[in-house]
Formats: C-alpha cells, sequence, structure tokens
C-alpha cells in the first residue's frame, strides 16, 4: 500500500448507465472486481463499451486528487487475480484460511484501489481460471498480452469528495450501435488471442483449486 503526500492529479472515466444523480459515491454493485466502490478507468473507450446498450448513457471525464490517499497498487499477478476471485465470491470454499484472510485484507484500510480491468475481453478467460481449465500461468499471460488499462476504484466517501466532474457527454444511439459492433470485434480477438496463449501454457503452472488449497 502506498499513500499519496504530495498533489498528484489524474484524469479518468466513468461510464453511466443513465448518468450521475446526486454526490458521487462508492455504491456500485457488491460483486465488483475490487469490491464496492465508484469505478474508474485510465482508458475513455473501456467504460463506453460497458454503457453501449443503454439509451440514456452518460461518459464522464474526471478529475482526481490522489493527495493523501492510502492506495493499494496492484500489479499484474496472482494477487490480482484472486482479489478479483474473492470479491466476485468464488474463494468461500476457503473462507478464514491462510490465503483467504490475506486476500481480503490486500485491501484493508483503504482509500483506493488501482489494479488492471478484467473487461469484456477477459470475462471467459477468467471464468476457465476459476472453473479450473486454464492455470494461474495461462491466465496471467493472456491479461500481458492484451495489454488492459487500469482502473481506479475509490472505496470511501473521502475519496468521492476528491473527485471532480470536468465533462459529461450523452451517447447518440449510432454512437452507440458503434461502440457495440466494435465492442463485439474486440472481444472475439482477445478470446482468439487469449485460446493460443492458453494452449501454450496448459501443462505449467497452478489450477486455481491447487492454489487455494496450497494456502490452507
Amino acid at each position: 500500500m502506498k499513500t499519496i503526500s504530495t498533489t498528484q492529479l489524474v484524469t479518468l472515466y466513468h461510464g453511466s448507465k443513465s448518468g450521475i444523480h446526486g454526490a458521487i459515491a462508492p455504491i456500485s454493485r457488491e460483486h465488483c472486481d475490487f469490491g464496492k466502490g465508484f469505478y474508474m478507468g485510465t482508458d475513455r473507450n473501456q467504460p463506453l463499451t460497458l454503457i453501449c446498450n443503454y439509451p440514456k448513457a452518460k461518459i464522464y471525464t474526471l478529475s482526481v486528487d490522489l493527495t493523501d490517499l492510502k492506495i493499494l497498487d496492484v500489479g499484474l499477478g496472482l494477487d490480482w487475480a484472486l482479489l478479483v476471485a474473492y470479491n466476485r465470491g468464488k474463494m468461500e470454499s476457503v473462507k478464514h484460511s491462510t490465503i483467504y484472510n490475506y486476500i481480503k485484507d490486500l485491501s484493508k484500510d483503504c482509500d483506493m484501489i488501482v489494479g488492471y480491468i478484467a473487461n469484456d475481453r477477459m470475462f471467459v478467460v477468467l471464468d476457465r481460471f476459476f472453473n479450473g481449465e486454464i492455470t494461474d500461468l495461462a491466465l496471467i499471460n493472456s491479461l500481458s498480452a492484451l495489454k488492459l488499462g487500469k482502473q481506479y476504484v475509490a472505496l470511501t466517501d473521502k475519496t468521492c469528495k476528491k473527485i471532480k466532474i470536468l465533462n459529461e457527454q450523452e451517447l447518440s444511439k449510432d454512437d452507440r450501435v458503434k461502440l457495440k459492433q466494435n465492442s463485439e470485434v474486440n472481444r472475439s480477438k482477445g478470446i482468439a488471442m487469449a485460446d493460443e496463449i492458453c494452449r501454450k501454457y496448459r501443462r505449467d503452472g497452478r489450477f486455481f483449486d491447487e492454489i487455494l488449497e496450497a494456502g490452507d
């Protein structure tokens, strides 16, 4: 974990199905990648793919002041994958084990988590990992090859108060149609690339259940 003490501003993006109403708050649904929070991304196109099916969708450009925040910056590796697994309820079978408690406490007392996005190109690969079809090495190398953007997740009201809206844009019907088409193409390309990598590493690394059992 790190604390940013000097003033540091970052520009991020947030997609909303129907717009932000009222104050920004850490109130996403429970089972998101890094838990309940307010999600923002470094790549403007990423949130657009998540909201392109909604007629009142809006994209926001935000300025976020990271000053004096306790931030967990998760690198691309097994901790990232297990943190996503924990927040999606995939580790309940080993609840209270050493590895469960380690992942649970990773973001303890944090104001923000910064980590790679498990976007629509990775959902299928992640599920294959959680279901025991591919190893951790196959998963991590797939993530590296896809060059995913990062997401910043505001976990506390303190953090949300440091977020300012710079721009708000409603998506037109034409924009949403094009985004949906591009999303489907990128998803297919991403899955094909990941499939190739998974075949390469199918005999290397550990499976999800092996990792959980070893962490008791």
